[in-house]
């Protein structure tokens, strides 16, 4: 074959790629520092903290190769990266607001994805798999590394989200469909179990992808966002918010938002609406369908204005299969009446998608991170009041 021949053939390869993008509503990103584009209220301001942590020049659906989940460990951002296999350091050690170095913490794992600690030990939530280590000069000690769980079900969504919270594991798992009933019990859900990954059971399900969950700091109680799943419309199912009870079921794959029956699913004739209480629980807050709600923060530091203070912030990642897309900024839900405000916006400029929030988790002096694993970025948002 001439060398000419392949070259024609690289560009119908590459013309055809690119008219399954714009079919499927996937839109050309550009890797860029520059966050001239980005509106927040009055006074506030984005950096980039950290970069070279990988990247997409396209925006396609689901997790990208950047930055995921964090983790703030004695004054030091850990993140995970799944397209590495990865968990990286990020020291500022001069407190100039910017990452020294990115320091790889450990690697040669099966896509990581969620990361916490407790007492003395780092926890990392892989697709199939829950590991703990130790640390030793911000890189693991893996002459310490212990499997906790080697059985999680791989497939589908593959993110797995790990909190360690008052001496148990909480672990979410997506869904391993868009709508369907699981063989396994630990997807659409969260699990509990004790420390050494043993007693694993539901803690609460009908969850069909909750990837950020957080432990409010006050009330002890869980916040969840939650996926809906797709090809229902432009509008519908909404996602969710989600205030995640132990016993509770959240409707996936049967119902969505508020006690509404999904009948393009379920066609099942009932007396009366199966999703209704006791059996399903309604969402706590509907949000725009196909925004893609992932990592979500309480906001109670001292640095922002007291009206953001108990603020829930939350990342919307984007959509993917809308005609007119979605998401790509972060909110804020005031918890008195649950208003939703956009609160940093674009990455989403007209089609062209600049970036994909991911997590949120509040700095020690008052700021907030935010992952985009689309432009492989940490940035860094702060309150002037200039």
């Amino acid at each position: 074959m001439s060398s000419k021949v392949i070259w024609i053939l690289i560009a119908l390869f590459v013309i055809i790629l690119v008219s399954m993008f714009i079919l499927l509503g996937i839109k050309p990103a550009f890797k860029t520092d520059s966050l001239a584009g980005i509106s927040m209220p009055d006074g506030f301001k984005i950096d980039v903290f950290a970069g070279d942590l990988d990247g997409s020049l396209v925006s396609y659906p689901g997790p990208n190769p950047g930055p995921r989940m964090m983790l703030l460990r004695d004054g030091v951002l850990f993140v995970t990266i799944p397209n590495r296999g990865s968990v990286v350091a990020l020291p500022d050690r001069d407190n100039d607001k910017k990452a020294d170095e990115v320091i790889t913490f450990i690697d040669n794992l099966n896509r990581p994805h969620g990361t916490d600690f407790y007492e003395g030990w780092f926890y990392i939530a892989e697709e199939n798999r829950v590991i703990k280590v130790k640390e030793k000069g911000l890189k693991a000690d893996k002459n310490t590394l212990e499997v906790l769980i080697d059985d999680l079900p791989a497939g589908g969504h593959f993110t797995r989200t790990i909190k360690v919270h008052d001496g148990s594991i909480y672990l979410s798992a997506g869904s391993s469909c868009n709508v369907c009933y699981e063989k396994d019990e630990r997807r659409g859900a969260i699990t509990k179990c004790n420390l050494d990954g043993k007693e694993c059971r539901v803690f609460a399900k009908g969850l069909r992808n909750a990837v950020g969950f957080v432990f409010h700091p006050i009330t002890d109680r869980i916040y969840a966002t939650d996926n809906g799943r797709d090809w229902l419309g432009e509008d519908l199912p909404p996602d969710e918010i989600n205030l995640v009870e132990e016993g509770k079921n959240y409707g996936w794959p049967v119902c969505y938002g508020k006690n509404v029956h999904d009948t393009d699913f379920d066609k099942n004739v009932y007396i009366r609406n199966p999703c209704m209480e006791p059996f399903e629980i309604p969402s706590l807050k509907d949000l725009q369908a196909h925004s893609a709600p992932l990592g979500l923060a309480f906001y109670y530091g001292d640095s922002f204005p007291l009206e953001y203070r108990g603020r829930l912030f939350v990342a919307f990642h984007g959509s993917w299969n809308r005609k007119e897309p979605t998401g790509h900024k972060i909110v804020s839900i005031d918890m008195n009446d649950l208003s939703v405000k956009d609160f940093a916006t674009g990455w989403l400029d007209g089609n062209n998608v600049l970036g994909r929030p991911v997590d949120i988790i509040a700095a020690d002096d008052g700021s907030l991170f935010v992952s985009d694993d689309n432009a492989g970025l940490i940035y860094r948002i702060s309150y002037t009041g200039e």
